[in-house]
């Protein structure tokens, strides 16, 4: 596997730099042949990479059209439910599209069931597509390829009709920029990058083990300012970052991504003797959301008072790495940065759980031989023993140098292709059901189209009772909190909530104002919320017949939304949620059914 290249490791910082790379690919394609389709599929990839930091972490599409060695069109997935990477590049083409050839750096399927990614490119007369690697999930895997061949559409697809060697650099892109929904395919966890910054002195010139805190615990700061800027921005591309006690205890971080704005990850505390401050920034649930993973019947006074601070508190038989990454599996996460300490890398790394590392090197000494260092002991005693890093970068950042690269080799899934007469099978990966119940949870789950973050708009009255659309039941829910009240700001909320980019945002908007400023939502809402949710679930399921279907399919199955910490809309994490979302969606599959069949008798 070859370096990520210098384009993809982090989002263009400004459009200046796009628009560099748009022209570099525009000189290579005028090449035509394998270098044509190699530059244009290492366009998709970048394209693809946009939306990271700014929304949760998700599979990353991007689409590329290309007429005659030019590109016309472009699109991205910015978000669960928001307009296709296809969608947009045809629009962005035009009637250009037609017989132009669509680059993809991964085979569709953000949402199960959603044909728009297909149908865009089709009406679009795309002529012939490009992909980059077949969807890793079972559920998904192979029926967009086989919908587009069907509807007539030349399909290639990286390492089967096109050459890998000719496209190697298009491919292992394509790999990276879905590397995490790769490993959480193969691994059934999260991908998870070690980070830690640490002093030059005992790492290079005494060849001890370098140190990331002086002996007194202090490390503020051991990287540079730029240094640091990157870590806001890894943060801001992760689902969770985890740490120990003895970083809470010694340094009161806020983990915050501090990026201005957008996805905002959790923070994951690993504690087993809760010996915890009863102050400290990450209790602060405003600032995000913290779960503290701690052993069984530990320290019940501190759990309590944890949680009368909006902290979640996980109780685990037996604490450890592997089994707090399950847990995290199971809530949907894609990726997890681990900024802890030695003594809680060292068992993480132990336990296969850590993927990938990123070693911030400063120019600094400190020496101690008392001073802690970035990894504890791993019972390694001989220099053959040693863990090799694969696919090494090394960057300059500052005064600092960046050392990169994987613990694990990136899981190739490519082998798997089903025949085209395979029937839709659920992803034995995800769980969907168990004992007669489905869980749904994200969008890219098999039956994530139940989710409100699902990409289907519905058209419901505005706060003026003119029907209007609203890009996802999320955002019509959200909006409804503020709607009635005399209030200008509750107005302006309405209207922002509306034209949030993404469900994910609308549900932070809205969550936002009604922790800190209660006095603009609705007096009565605790009251009409399920009311407002039926009526917005039940125009989804009414204006999308295909979701009609899927949502009949579920017969004689108890639906539940597999939240772990919604305990009203949600079914919990051991099944102590009152899963209102799951009931209503079951409500509404009795009057299908019941409407369907009006004089049969539906149980």
């Amino acid at each position: 596997m070859a370096l990520l290249p210098s384009f993809l490791a982090l989002p263009a910082s400004s459009p200046s730099r796009a628009d560099t790379t748009f022209n570099r690919v525009s000189r290579i394609c005028s090449t035509g042949g394998a270098a044509h389709d190699n530059a244009l599929l290492l366009r998709a990839a970048e394209v693809a990479d946009w939306s990271a930091g700014h929304t949760a972490p998700h599979p990353n599409f991007g689409c590329v059209i290309a007429r005659n060695g030019e590109v016309v069109g472009e699109g991205f997935l910015y978000a669960q439910g928001t307009k296709c990477a296809e969608l947009q590049a045809v629009e962005a083409a035009n009637e250009l599209g037609r017989g132009a050839t669509a680059y993809i750096n991964m085979e569709p399927g953000d949402c199960h069931g959603d044909q728009t990614p297909v149908s865009s490119l089709v009406q679009a007369g795309i002529s012939r597509v490009v992909v980059g690697i077949r969807h890793p999930l079972g559920h998904l895997r192979g029926k967009a390829i086989n919908s587009f061949r069907n509807e007539g559409i030349r399909v290639d697809v990286v390492g089967e009709e096109l050459p890998s060697k000719k496209m190697e650099k298009a491919l292992k892109s394509c790999i990276l920029v879905n590397a995490p929904l790769l490993y959480r395919a193969a691994f059934h966890v999260p991908f998870s990058v070690l980070k830690y910054a640490m002093t030059l002195d005992v790492a290079f010139i005494l060849r001890l083990p370098g140190k990331i805190a002086a002996r007194s615990g202090d490390a503020s700061w051991v990287s540079s300012r730029l240094s640091r800027g990157r870590v806001f921005e890894l943060r801001g591309r992760s689902d969770a970052i985890v740490v120990g006690g003895n970083t809470v205890r010694q340094d009161d971080p806020r983990l915050t991504a501090r990026h201005g704005g957008g996805h905002v990850p959790a923070r994951i505390v690993m504690s087993k003797s809760l010996n915890l401050p009863e102050e400290a920034n990450l209790w602060n649930t405003h600032d995000a959301y913290t779960i503290i993973a701690t052993q069984r019947g530990a320290r019940k006074d501190i759990q309590e008072k944890l949680a009368k601070k909006g902290v979640e508190v996980v109780e685990f038989d037996m604490l450890n790495p592997r089994d707090v990454m399950e847990y995290c599996y199971s809530r949907g996460c894609l990726s997890i940065l681990w900024e802890c300490g030695g003594e809680l890398a060292a068992p993480a790394i132990s336990s296969g759980v850590i993927h990938k590392v990123y070693a911030f090197i400063a120019p600094k000494i400190i020496g101690g031989r008392g001073a802690p260092s970035p990894v504890g002991e791993l019972g390694m005693i001989q220099m053959s023993q040693a863990l090799d890093l694969i696919d090494v970068s090394i960057e300059a950042i500052g005064p600092d140098i960046l050392v990169s690269g994987f613990l694990h080799p990136i899981p190739d899934l490519s082998p798997v292709i089903p025949s085209i007469h395979e029937t839709a099978a659920l992803d034995p990966t995800v769980s969907p059901y168990e004992s007669k119940i489905i869980f749904f949870y994200k969008t890219w789950d098999p039956f994530g189209a139940f989710s409100n973050f699902s990409p289907h708009s519905i058209i419901m009255p505005d706060e003026t009772g003119v029907p209007c659309m609203w890009p996802t039941v999320e955002h019509y829910y959200q909006a409804q909190k503020f709607l009635g009240v005399d209030n200008p700001l509750a107005k302006g909320l309405i209207e922002q909530i509306k034209s949030a980019r993404s469900p994910e945002e609308a549900a932070r908007i809205g969550r936002k104002v009604q922790r800190e400023q209660p006095e603009l939502v609705h007096p009565d809402w605790d009251t009409v919320k399920i009311d407002v949710m039926y009526r917005g679930l039940r125009c989804k399921f009414s204006m999308h017949p295909h979701l009609n279907s899927l949502l009949r399919s579920t017969v004689g199955f108890v639906l539940v939304e597999a939240s772990p910490h919604d305990l009203f809309w949600g079914g919990g994490r051991e099944g102590e949620g009152l899963n209102y979302l799951g009931r209503l969606l079951m409500k509404l599959r009795s009057e299908s059914l019941k409407e369907a069949t009006p004089d049969s008798s539906i149980v």
